[in-house]
């Protein structure tokens, strides 16, 4: 049994961020099915998309909702467009290293359905570049603990006093 205010069920990019962003006065255990350097993020070999700048918004989100054949939540959209590059510039004072041009500007490619480049990459190993940085960060903090070869088994249910259910814990089996 182990106590603590946060689970994180996987340790690739999302739930490491997550983990990074969480306030400090709360306890956070991480659990990794795998070691952490097995997760599906280290494997992830294109880039990640950012608002280039304020005027490529509206072409960014028609490209985003093409990409996602007009299924996509318009308030997700916007939401992610938005925060896109306060993300970016977080991961690289968190240490990730984009690739650049000569000059030292960030290095833009175009990908999939963009129709510009809007694309920031580390070579053809975006996602290892990302989270090794990120786990490093996630490593540091003295609120959290990371379990490797944890697996998540089930989620304990429980119920809030107006009757609402809610996640109480999870169960997982490891060394």
């Amino acid at each position: 049994m182990i106590d603590c205010d946060v689970v994180i069920v996987g340790c690739g990019v999302a739930g490491l961020y997550c983990a990074l962003n969480l306030p400090r006065a709360l306890s956070v255990v991480l659990l990794s099915k795998e070691a952490v350097d097995h997760c599906d993020s280290m494997l992830a070999q294109g880039g990640i998309c950012v608002l280039h700048d304020p005027d490529d918004y509206e072409s960014f989100f028609e490209d985003t909702l093409r990409a996602g054949h007009y299924e996509n939540r318009l308030e997700s959209v916007d939401l992610m467009i938005r925060a896109s590059r306060p993300i970016i510039d977080d991961l690289i004072k968190r240490g990730v290293r984009f690739s650049r041009r000569p000059d030292g500007e960030l290095d833009y490619t175009r990908e999939g359905a963009h129709s510009r480049p809007r694309i920031l990459y580390h070579e053809d190993v975006t996602g290892k570049e990302i989270t090794t940085r990120l786990l490093a960060c996630a490593r540091e903090l003295p609120h959290a603990r990371i379990l490797e070869h944890t697996c998540m088994t089930d989620i304990l249910e429980g119920f809030e006093g107006s009757g609402r259910r809610v996640c109480r814990g999870v169960v997982a089996t490891g060394p």
